[in-house]
């Protein structure tokens, strides 16, 4: 994964946890890097350790940090540092979705070593849709519920997940239903 994942979930931890959260969690999981580069590449392994030890630090179990993670990574680091692609990806959150496969083709031109999920989105009537999220990078189901969360909230709407099938064909495959509206979801 590239670096700034790594610096974005730094910078989470160090706001909810403070900077000695992260020391400790950088030092349980055998990481001597006191930074990361944005753009160079890093083994994914180093992630996933860096995931486990926060949530050993912090008590949280792994769903939870994950999904607050993604939340986070859409609200304060793509907005900072892909604001300009999240603006022109959509001016709903439908729209957005809709346009999430293109997404990463864009940032793949900044990031040529990226290896980023595959998205596909089926439309259904009114405001929910299937959307399917292949990885061959195990474990992220609830970040990228954490990452339609942080878009809900971009875009003010209630947004509600469920988990329609989840397959091992392959690379992971997880078919979510995806239900939206402009106010709180009973």
């Amino acid at each position: 994964m590239y670096g700034l994942v790594n610096k974005s979930l730094q910078e989470m931890v160090e706001k909810k946890f403070g900077p000695t959260a992260w020391v400790s969690a950088r030092t349980s999981a055998g990481i001597g890097e006191d930074i990361f580069i944005s753009l160079d590449a890093y083994p994914d392994e180093m992630t996933y350790r860096l995931v486990g030890a926060v949530c050993e630090v912090t008590g949280m179990d792994a769903q939870t940090m994950l999904t607050d993670f993604g939340r986070y990574w859409v609200l304060e680091t793509a907005a900072q540092h892909y604001g300009h692609l999240l603006h022109a990806s959509g001016r709903t959150f439908r729209d957005f979705l809709l346009a999430l496969p293109n997404f990463h083709a864009r940032v793949s031109l900044m990031m040529p070593r990226l290896v980023p999920p595959e998205f596909a989105c089926e439309e259904t009537a009114g405001d929910r849709l299937v959307l399917h999220y292949r990885s061959s990078r195990a474990g992220l189901v609830p970040f990228v519920e954490g990452l339609i969360q942080g878009l809900a909230e971009l875009y003010s709407v209630a947004a509600a997940t469920h988990i329609l099938d989840e397959r091992s064909d392959g690379p992971g495959h997880t078919v979510f239903e995806v239900i939206w509206q402009n106010r709180a979801l009973g």
